[in-house]
């Protein structure tokens, strides 16, 4: 079905008509619900203290094979762009995922070079967002933490880190 034929289906509908159909999509899919209790009640700072807790359980050191694994983030930055919460917030979580990794790396050296390679890959779309949405001012001196420690940790790539701090 277009999104115009979708249109003239929802003009013929009743108002209650148009409620039942909207309930009913509530009731049957997670994602519709997720969607309204946000849009109704945008707990942001909830939102992210359970995506940090997330991240924080990825990264856990007190487990002795933590997963460690970079799309956990890009899923949770993922839903929280389509549910639309503020830059802010979004880039706040970009860094706090890659400090925890580093945090993990320090304490425990990781051999695979793809944990690094998508470390920096998490570092350059966190460092295209600030500056996607002018939010240099808040965070370059994380940004630039995070290029120190690479460089500091001896990580394989760190110039490629300082590389990407240069954008600015």
């Amino acid at each position: 079905m277009s999104k115009r034929d979708l249109k003239k289906y929802l003009d013929e509908l009743s108002k209650d008509q148009m409620q039942e159909q909207i309930l009913d999509l509530y009731t049957r899919f997670k994602e519709v619900k997720v969607y309204y209790d946000f849009a109704f009640n945008p707990k942001e700072d909830k939102l992210l203290e359970e995506a940090k807790i997330k991240i924080g359980k990825e990264y856990n050191l007190n487990v002795r094979k933590p997963k460690a694994r970079r799309s956990v983030a890009q899923k949770l930055i993922k839903h929280f762009k389509k549910l639309e919460v503020q830059p802010q917030v979004i880039a706040d979580f970009m860094l706090y995922n890659l400090e925890m990794a580093q945090i993990f790396s320090g304490e425990r050296r990781i051999k695979q070079e793809s944990f690094y390679v998508s470390m920096l890959n998490s570092y350059r779309e966190a460092v295209a967002y600030v500056i996607d949405y002018n939010l240099d001012d808040h965070f370059k001196n994380r940004l630039e933490k995070i290029a120190d420690e690479s460089y500091e940790q001896r990580w394989f790539n760190h110039v490629a880190f300082e590389n990407e701090l240069q954008r600015f």
